[in-house]
């Protein structure tokens, strides 16, 4: 069954990870996927053809989601193109880690600019849109870290609570026009980055998991259906866990 026949998403950080898991699962469920990348063109080109290839309309836009002026025009291009815009969801992070004392001002900032105010700048370009359909779902993307925080990880914790204060507020200013705001909080989710990991420390990370196994791009793309289909229609302002049981 598609849950998301005929719906037009548009996901930030789009062409790997965690984003480009929710992009194919969003297609295979029906949606038309708007994505953003920040450099590589050939990832996005493939991505674009293997959505379309599913029978979705699918457009990759480079776009800095960080830059306020870049955000306004990515959801005036987007709302050209595709129509009406049921669903965003700000995927785009980055990390810089260090412990506070060798952290520069420059690592801070520029990971609140990519995390936090990103998700500020497209809900705001978003919203106009969003009135007037009066509906929309805002999936943003926060952390197992923004909830429990992490030593060496100062602005990525902050960065990610940011977002669950933000789009608690948001489910409160949108709601009554059926506009839903959720978080999803992913915990260990094993992409092409922690490929690049030492084993020995992954296999000691699955272990510490009840489910003995990092996640998935899937399992967090499936989380984002529900939250993005009807099946949610009357779920806003919340935190959706999905970390194998690692906070409970």
């Amino acid at each position: 069954m598609k849950l998301l026949e005929g719906k037009n998403a548009i996901i930030t950080g789009g062409s790997r990870g965690i984003g480009k898991g929710i992009a194919e699962v969003f297609a295979k469920h029906g949606a038309n996927i708007a994505f953003t990348y920040a450099s590589s063109v050939n990832a996005a080109n493939e991505l674009e053809k293997e959505l379309t290839s599913l029978g979705v309309k699918a457009k990759g836009y480079k776009s800095n989601a960080a830059n306020y002026e870049e955000a306004q025009e990515l959801i005036k291009n987007v709302a050209e193109e595709f129509g009406a815009i049921d669903i965003v969801i700000n995927n785009a992070g980055i990390t810089k880690d260090n412990l506070l004392m060798r952290m520069t001002e420059e690592d801070f900032d520029a990971v609140i600019d990519v995390n936090l105010k990103s998700v500020f700048n497209m809900t705001k370009a978003v919203q106009r849109t969003m009135l007037k359909q009066r509906s929309g779902s805002i999936i943003n993307m926060s952390s197992v870290v923004g909830v429990k925080g992490n030593a060496g990880q100062s602005n990525y914790a902050a960065s990610k609570a940011g977002i669950i204060g933000f789009s608690k507020s948001m489910a409160l200013e949108l709601g009554s026009r059926n506009i839903r705001t959720n978080v999803i909080a992913p915990g260990f989710i094993e992409t092409e980055m922690t490929e690049k990991l030492d084993e020995k420390t992954v296999e000691g990370w699955r272990e510490s998991i009840p489910l003995k196994r990092g996640g998935t791009p899937e399992d967090i793309a499936n989380a984002c259906v529900f939250l993005a289909s009807d099946l949610s229609s009357y779920v806003t302002g919340q935190v959706i866990h999905v970390n194998g049981g690692m906070l409970t």
